[in-house]
């Protein structure tokens, strides 16, 4: 996976800094976004892996999937990556990619694994103290887990803030522990 991510890099940086210097951040992160559903479709896979494929033909099928999606630039990225046989990168590149746009644009992303659903107060809350926490506009996304009994785990980047109740357990009983 480390490796993946390494031999993406490169890739996202160039397809970041082209969508920077066309002002359409938006735009490319769509493109890669199904240019990564494509790829990692299982059928796809098999097509990707075929060795009597040469590179005129895997793009043809490549573009006449993706359709309307990629543009001009778009297509000759894929080109690029279909001729280094970069293309099986195309998710660790919308990862990549997605982290240098939300930076850029100033957003941060926030994962809230809670017992129970949330209400949208409840997720507005949050998102404006995450908000004033990192200086960043919020994306929030939602996730259940009834194994935290009640609460909730606050995931921003590498800081995690674990307000559930089998977190205050654990932590008791290892203060117990001593």
């Amino acid at each position: 996976m480390q490796e993946n991510t390494t031999l993406a890099r490169p890739y996202a940086v160039a397809a970041f800094e082209q969508a920077r210097d066309e002002g359409k951040l938006k735009d490319w992160s769509a493109m890669l976004r199904v240019l990564s559903q494509v790829v990692s479709d299982p059928q796809m896979q098999i097509i990707l892996d075929n060795p009597r494929l040469n590179s005129k033909t895997l793009m043809d099928i490549v573009f006449d999937v993706c359709g309307n999606y990629l543009s001009d630039y778009g297509k000759n990225f894929v080109k690029v990556l279909v001729n280094t046989r970069r293309l099986t990168l195309a998710s660790h590149i919308y990862v990549l990619f997605e982290e240098k746009r939300m930076n850029a644009e100033g957003i941060a992303e926030v994962e809230v694994v809670s017992a129970y659903l949330l209400e949208p107060a409840q997720q507005q809350k949050i998102a404006d103290a995450m908000g004033k926490r990192l200086g960043k506009k919020i994306e929030i996304s939602t996730r259940i887990d009834k194994s935290l009994i009640g609460g909730a785990v606050i995931r921003a980047g590498d800081s995690v803030i674990d307000a559930s109740i089998r977190g205050r357990l654990k932590h008791l009983g290892s203060t117990l522990a001593e």
